[in-house]
């Protein structure tokens, strides 16, 4: 029998009897990942050749993305915070260490002592399932906190209070209620304190003045050392683990994982998704050494079955205390199915679920959620005629799991694509993901600095594709003229589209130009 579940703290301490049995190297359906950047757009430029796009792209439509503030006031206090940020370290550039954003929390009183919280660490996937815990959360009349990074358009999307992102005006509150406590902390340690660090002390602050019943917290990057993992999360979740950032976490799935590992935390709850059976293997020995309970993607819980549907897929789940039936989920792809999954999972195991209770959430309740469930930038459809998908892949884990959503749900018989890619990635392995389903592609570059030049991106394609197939186009607002161009030389209603991928930055910026922002 399905009951709501009292808001009562959960007990995690369940010893776990066995963990003997490591799971196979499934394939992996990955959610493309928010990487560790941080986006310097220069939205003057891209506004203004955005015009033409906009009126293509019909009128915007709710989504959670918040715009610039009206307020000329309060859009300029908002930009003099965003500059202040950017002249710190960005994401990127990292000195290992917890020693700061410790020291800055501690003379703020540890706010995130204040309430319990999920911690998600893993290479693809992170931010995508953190939405759809919130969405449970909150269905359960949770008061909840998130923090994601990086974010698709505005800064503020990062700190979310009862699922929607914090005002501008609290956001600018926040940053200078901290910001005398920051330049204490700055005198006084060898480095200042990053953008990231900074960024996470005001989330944690932020949802202790609310206050929060629940934090749900993406790492930035990694896990042991990451400016997050000041916290104990009561769960802690596990992302399927893939390569990437190998110059900071390791070359392989297990030295990555040794890592992300490190956000498990004595007698917490672990929800691992599928792994590679290394990264399984560092995950399960981490639990033993700290007394922390498993629940593994394919053994306590999963995806029993899943249909495309118009708009999304359904799905019947498996969780901790049983299975829940005819679940939709508004999100394309199998990697979605997996990350609803693991994020049922993880809020099974917050209420106790599996431990304390042998029984399910109510499902009316996890229905409703999930199919109030938004992930921007992942496979968003922006445009019609042609469509027009932005999907923020940006390693080639993600991009498979792309490739394989998008032949899935959309069916194209003609896919134009736009890549603005990252320098620092594996960019050929991600273009060879799509070479099977691009018919051309377009290169281009998004504002960052970090974006790798159009010409070098061409020749990497040209290699993967041939020539006849690549379109170098260095400003993404021609970028996306031209796909939609040579998406359209089939006719109205050919049934091309054109996906535009390769960074959050590039779908971000795509987003703005479409007329999403």
């Amino acid at each position: 029998m399905s009951e709501r579940p009292q808001n009562d703290d959960p007990d995690p301490n369940e010893a776990f009897d066995e963990l003997v049995e490591v799971e196979t190297d499934l394939p992996q359906d990955l959610d493309s990942a928010r990487s560790g950047e941080t986006p310097t757009p220069d939205l003057a430029v891209i506004e203004a050749g955005s015009r033409t796009l906009r009126a293509q792209a019909g009128p915007p439509q709710g989504d959670g993305i918040p715009a610039r503030p009206a307020d000329p006031e309060v859009d300029r206090a908002l930009r003099a915070v965003e500059d202040e940020l950017a002249g710190r370290w960005g994401e990127t550039k990292l000195d290992p260490s917890v020693q700061r954003i410790a020291a800055l929390l501690d003379i703020l009183g540890e706010p995130q002592r204040a309430y319990p919280s999920i911690h998600i660490t893993g290479t693809n996937g992170k931010t995508s399932t953190a939405r759809m815990i919130e969405a449970l959360l909150s269905a359960f009349d949770l008061r909840t906190g998130r923090y994601t990074s990086p974010h698709v358009q505005s800064i503020t999307e990062r700190i979310s209070l009862d699922a929607a992102p914090i005002s501008a005006e609290q956001f600018i509150e926040t940053y200078r209620d901290i910001a005398p406590y920051v330049e204490m902390v700055d005198s006084q340690q060898e480095y200042r304190l990053s953008f990231f660090e900074v960024l996470t002390a005001m989330a944690y602050a932020a949802f202790a003045d609310s206050p929060v019943d629940v934090a749900v917290v993406e790492v930035g990057m990694g896990g042991t050392w990451d400016a997050t993992n000041v916290i104990d999360g009561d769960v802690a979740v596990v992302t399927p683990i893939s390569l990437d950032h190998t110059d900071r976490l390791g070359e392989t799935p297990e030295q990555i994982a040794v890592e992300k590992s490190g956000i498990i935390k004595k007698d917490a709850t672990v929800v691992l998704a599928q792994q590679p059976v290394d990264a399984a293997s560092v995950m399960l020995k981490r639990a033993v050494e700290v007394d922390a309970t498993v629940a593994r993607e394919g053994m306590e819980f999963g995806v029993l079955s899943r249909e495309v549907a118009v708009g999304g897929q359904m799905l019947t789940l498996r969780g901790l205390g049983g299975e829940y039936p005819e679940v939709f989920l508004p999100l394309y792809g199998a990697h979605q199915a997996h990350n609803a999954a693991v994020a049922l999972a993880a809020v099974e195991a917050f209420f106790g679920v599996g431990s304390d209770h042998a029984r399910t959430l109510d499902i009316d309740t996890i229905r409703s959620a999930f199919a109030a469930v938004s992930s921007p930038g992942r496979m968003e459809v922006v445009r019609r005629s042609p469509t027009v998908v932005l999907d923020a892949a940006h390693n080639p884990a993600g991009a498979r799991a792309a490739a394989e959503a998008v032949t899935e749900a959309f069916g194209f018989s003609r896919l134009v694509g736009v890549v603005g890619a990252s320098g620092d990635k594996d960019v050929r392995g991600f273009l060879e993901a799509f070479e099977p389903i691009f018919a051309e592609v377009v290169v281009t570059r998004n504002s960052s600095h970090r974006a790798m030049d159009p010409d070098e991106l061409a020749a990497v394609a040209v290699e993967v594709f041939g020539a006849e197939r690549v379109q170098v186009e260095p400003r993404l607002d021609d970028a996306l003229e031209a796909a939609i161009t040579l998406a359209e030389e089939e006719g109205e209603f050919s049934g091309a589209g054109v996906l535009v991928t390769g960074s959050v930055i590039t779908v971000g910026e795509a987003r703005l130009l479409m007329g999403r922002g």
